[in-house]
């Protein structure tokens, strides 16, 4: 809504000049409509013009929760969530410094520590 893209390593705020000679998909990893076919340099320009880019990046999120949504499932299936939450946290926010305060108290409370 707000020209926000999710990706695994935080957001991108494609609205922002910086995009508007980037000619990469939102996340190279995504299979979705919106990251096969529109470069963040496309989705860029048509904010000024269209708000069809509104669209093209929630088909993008839905399709990034989507994906969480499956591997946190399978991580917990798998027995190994705890393993997948570290390396979620640590792709996300880079640091344990850069941790939400609330969701290392949150995972502490059911015993997965991060590191």
């Amino acid at each position: 809504r707000f020209g926000s893209a999710l990706v695994p390593w935080g957001s991108l705020q494609l609205k922002n000049r910086q995009y508007a000679k980037d000619f990469k998909p939102i996340d190279e990893d995504c299979d979705c409509p919106t990251c096969k076919r529109y470069t963040r340099a496309y989705l860029h320009a048509l904010f000024r013009s269209d708000t069809a880019a509104l669209h093209h990046i929630t088909i993008h999120n839905i399709a990034y929760q989507l994906n969480l949504m499956y591997s946190i499932r399978e991580s917990i299936q798998q027995g190994r969530f705890p393993v997948f939450i570290q390396q979620f946290m640590k792709r996300m926010y880079g640091s344990k410094e850069e941790y939400p305060r609330w969701a290392v108290e949150a995972l502490s409370t059911v015993n997965v520590q991060l590191e």
